[in-house]
């Protein structure tokens, strides 16, 4: 059987949208409010070094202000420079185009991972957690939201015999809607998780009300207070399309020291990469990533 590799592995490419204006800007207040309570709520509020992979245009770039140097990391270079428009008069902030299966990193770097509206993206969610982990550092907290497959009416349309082919809220398996775009069954990402060597510490059942009519019909400031209210006691339930987890990486037996530069390539995986005012090299393999208008491209190299 042939193995594919982690080139051949499918991307979602959000490169030219309009995901900022055309999804968030058009009647999605409700959920950014109520994601926003859970973060607050689950984020560690002070550390060195936090990042978040797959940011976007930075909507939640306000929240890591307690941190003293924040990257935001995207795969679409039009996202990042949205989120540098937005953040970047602020020093602390760092604006990376890179790729969830080989960020461009060293191990153990940040003190708090934060993914969110990502995951459902990823067809390989085994090597990205593992390349999560490898970056988190040791006593280290990864974030995440998923989405959740066995959803209030999922289940009901189960049950009603109503559902898509394929789709069975209650079996572990991810369910693909269409493509790239893959629900998960809770239990399924606690065992990716644990795999990967990650603790799971908090969770919180999120956007309770993503309901048309109910966002139409009333406020998304009092919708999102209630989801708030009920995020954590109905968490056990587990019906709400979003779930976000809390994670912890215990440190393991032998870590190596702190690594001293800031950037690993992408290409060899060398961790001593020379950062030079318009691009970063790599001395081992010879891949040279740019730096263009506050931004670090470490999805487009050359070799020199």
């Amino acid at each position: 059987m042939k193995t594919t590799t982690i080139e051949e592995i499918p991307r979602c490419d959000y490169e030219g949208s309009r995901y900022q204006s055309e999804f968030w800007n058009e009647g999605r207040s409700y959920e950014d409010l109520a994601e926003r309570i859970a973060l607050k709520a689950m984020i560690p509020p002070r550390g060195r070094r936090i990042v978040e992979v797959g940011a976007g245009a930075g909507r939640l770039g306000d929240l890591y202000d307690g941190y003293d140097e924040i990257y935001l990391v995207d795969y679409a270079a039009s996202q990042l420079e949205q989120a540098h428009a937005r953040w970047g008069h602020d020093p602390r902030y760092r604006f990376v185009q890179g790729d969830i299966y080989s960020l461009p990193f060293p191990d153990g770097y940040f003190d708090t991972v934060v993914i969110v509206r990502v995951l459902h993206h990823v067809k390989e969610l085994a090597l990205a957690l593992r390349e999560v982990a490898r970056i988190t550092a040791p006593r280290g907290t990864y974030l995440t939201e998923f989405a959740n497959k066995r959803h209030l009416k999922a289940m009901l349309r189960y049950l009603l015999k109503r559902g898509k082919a394929g789709e069975n809220p209650f079996s572990l398996a991810p369910y693909e809607f269409v493509p790239l775009n893959i629900d998960f069954h809770p239990r399924y990402v606690y065992n990716a998780l644990g795999e990967a060597g990650f603790w799971v510490q908090d969770e919180r059942a999120v956007s309770f009300f993503r309901v048309p009519l109910l966002k139409k019909l009333l406020p998304a400031k009092m919708l999102a207070r209630v989801d708030g209210w009920l995020q954590k006691p109905l968490q056990p339930l587990r019906i709400t399309p979003s779930i976000f987890l809390r994670s912890y990486r215990p440190e393991a037996a032998g870590t190596g020291a702190e690594a001293t530069g800031r950037w690993r390539c992408p290409n060899c995986h060398h961790a001593e990469l020379i950062d030079m005012r318009q691009a970063v090299r790599c001395d081992q393999c010879g891949s040279i990533f740019p730096y263009q208008n506050g931004i670090y491209h470490f999805r487009a190299n050359a070799t020199e």
